[in-house]
């Protein structure tokens, strides 16, 4: 199979290259703000899927894994250290032991809450960056002139 080549305007490569740089800063932005309330980056991550698991508390090993983009072994020793920092504690399933849920602390709740509330504007930042983007790539509507 050929791929077809095309070609991106220069409009379309600078808010391409803003989109990015934008991107680069809030995530800049949220490791400090993750550092000043006493995690990593990686256990801010893990705490955030873990709180935001669409319709229950927690999360299953495999399910962080695949959320974090990480292998298992890898996600598995990053609960390790958040559980040994009291951030999140492992339950093992009634019906089936071999799986684990994992669910965030007291002490897990309230530093997800913190630095979740520390970029409140960077993720607004950063939304209305990605509006723009959007609004460059999709170039204008029906009936726009240039």
């Amino acid at each position: 199979m050929k791929a077809t080549a095309t070609r991106m305007s220069k409009a379309e490569l600078e808010a391409r290259a803003r989109f990015r740089r934008e991107l680069r800063q809030f995530e800049r932005a949220s490791e400090e703000a993750a550092r000043a309330h006493e995690v990593t980056w990686a256990q801010y991550q893990l705490l955030l899927q873990v709180g935001g698991m669409p319709g229950r508390d927690w999360a299953l090993v495999g399910e962080l894994a695949t959320a974090l983009a990480l292998r298992q072994h890898t996600t598995v020793e990053l609960i390790d250290r958040c559980e040994a920092a009291g951030l999140v504690e492992r339950t093992r399933e009634e019906d089936d032991q071999r799986k684990v849920r994992i669910s965030l602390t007291a002490l897990g709740r309230r530093k997800l809450n913190a630095v979740a509330v520390a970029q409140g504007r960077e993720i607004a930042h950063l939304l209305e960056v990605v509006r723009g983007a959007i609004g460059q790539a999709a170039g204008p509507g029906p009936g726009d002139s240039d």
